[in-house]
């Protein structure tokens, strides 16, 4: 059986490929590996298809500095060499920073992801009219924050103070919020900054928010928090002697 090993690839996205949707995101990925002619393994059958996942997808219209991708392959150069072929392969807008070899063990990037943090800024004209370091030290001290959420089964009321793990004023208008971001959590940050500014009177405008994703998180079993690409090894040799395969 020929050896499979797990890259993971994190990556920027900004400007205008902002627009474009996961699915068209999952598509450009499997032109540029293409492109980048990465030994990529694929699903057997009468229509392969090369073998990725993706960590919490990002919404329409967010940029972000901590987007992830897991991609298998048969085999690599150097994790360096997979980074520069890639970039050399995409777009202005996507760009990729790190690419990591898993341990074998290794869950997958979907299943990984427990939080995400973001910042948020306010467009022109469209920020609150209230002191917004005071509202959020208000809004934090609240034992419960209820929202109703829409879910694919119909609309259910959440507790959404358990899923702020942190939020706080950063370079003065602008917010720092760091989120569930686990298939069973899942906050996004609009729903933070609706439910702020309706305790506080407001209503937050349409298409008010400038969103960008800084980093993508899993946990621990110390139930902390490491960036995704925390795990992983930076070389093939490292990756094998952590496997025990000195060959």
């Amino acid at each position: 059986m020929t050896e499979i090993m797990k890259l993971r690839i994190k990556f920027r996205k900004y400007g205008p490929v902002r627009f474009i949707g996961h699915l068209d995101v999952m598509r450009f990925f499997q032109k540029a590996n293409r492109r980048a002619e990465l030994d990529v393994a694929y699903t057997g059958g009468f229509s392969p298809h090369q073998i990725m996942s993706f960590a919490a997808p990002l919404g329409v219209g967010l940029t972000s500095n901590g987007e992830y991708m897991d991609l298998e392959v048969h085999s690599l150069t150097s994790c360096e060499d997979v980074k520069t072929r890639l970039n050399a392969a995409s777009v202005p807008g996507i760009e990729i920073t790190s690419v990591k070899i898993l341990p074998d063990k290794a869950g997958n990037a979907m299943a990984s992801v427990a939080a995400a943090g973001y910042t948020v800024a306010f467009r022109e004209g469209r920020g609150p009219h209230f002191d917004l370091g005071s509202a959020v030290d208000r809004f934090l001290a609240k034992d419960e924050i209820l929202i109703t959420k829409e879910t694919k089964k119909g609309s259910r009321e959440i507790n959404l103070k358990e899923g702020i793990y942190e939020m706080k004023v950063v370079e003065s208008e602008k917010l720092y919020l760091l989120v569930d971001a686990s298939s069973a959590g899942n906050i996004k940050p609009i729903q933070v900054i609706e439910a702020l500014f309706s305790e506080n009177g407001e209503t937050l405008q349409e298409n008010a928010l400038l969103v960008n994703r800084e980093e993508t998180y899993l946990g621990n079993e110390t139930d902390a928090l490491l960036p995704l690409d925390a795990i992983g090894f930076d070389s093939e040799e490292a990756y094998r002697a952590a496997s025990g395969d000195t060959e």
